[in-house]
């Protein structure tokens, strides 16, 4: 059974769109393409390559997987060794298009139809499925519980808006740290995996204040 593990690049305010360059994503008006280069750095080179390797496979949503389509093979396309755009030629990569409207023909590409195709690719044999960008695919898989892990790259910077990697309706899990780095550009980059339900505590008193019951009975009254 594989696992799904989602990588995402995200503001503080949890932004994730349009991450390499201005013309990357400019749905709804977005004007920060590219916000993410400038904290580009070894820290962050070394940690993007410890999550795309040659053991896992891509899982992207149509639009991401045509922004890779038009870029990844034509950058350093003359290099002989070596490299993300290497290695995202040989590696599968699954797009998941619900209207099935999307050029396939980049090497090594598998068209999937709708999350049943996903859930069905899940329970097989191979390596892991790692996502890129991909925000509505992303959040489909989190309302439907397929996530495993995530690895996320917490960009200093608060954006005030556009397409976020959490909606409303993710399945509820704890999550666990299994490692963390800081680059020196600021990157908080955290690997995180399952961990069963979630945890809830109580901080109130044994014996609640009159302010306490009235201000319960206040939020009742206001719903």
């Amino acid at each position: 059974m594989r696992k799904i593990i989602v990588g995402a690049m995200v503001s503080m305010d949890g932004v994730m769109q349009a991450p390499g360059g201005p013309r990357e994503d400019p749905t709804n008006g977005f004007k920060f393409g590219g916000w993410v280069m400038p904290y580009f750095d070894e820290v962050f080179r070394e940690e993007v390559d410890r999550l795309l390797d040659r053991k896992s496979d891509l899982l992207l949503g149509r639009k991401t997987y045509e922004i890779f389509a038009a870029y990844w093979p034509y950058y350093d396309e003359n290099a002989s060794e070596g490299g993300i755009a290497k290695l995202f030629k040989e590696i599968r990569k699954y797009v998941v298009s619900r209207s099935g409207e999307v050029d396939t023909s980049w090497q090594a590409s598998v068209l999937l139809r709708d999350l049943g195709d996903v859930k069905q690719l899940k329970q097989e044999y191979g390596p892991d499925l790692v996502t890129q960008g991909s925000t509505e695919l992303v959040h489909a898989l989190l309302a439907n519980d397929l996530v495993d892990a995530m690895k996320i790259f917490t960009v200093p910077a608060v954006l005030g808006g556009g397409k976020k990697l959490f909606a409303d309706g993710s399945a509820p899990h704890s999550f666990k740290l299994i490692s963390s780095r800081v680059s020196p550009t600021g990157i908080l980059i955290g690997h995180y995996e399952r961990d069963g339900e979630i945890k809830i505590g109580d901080t109130a008193l044994d014996s609640p204040s009159k302010r306490e019951i009235a201000r319960q009975e206040r939020m009742k009254r206001e719903g």
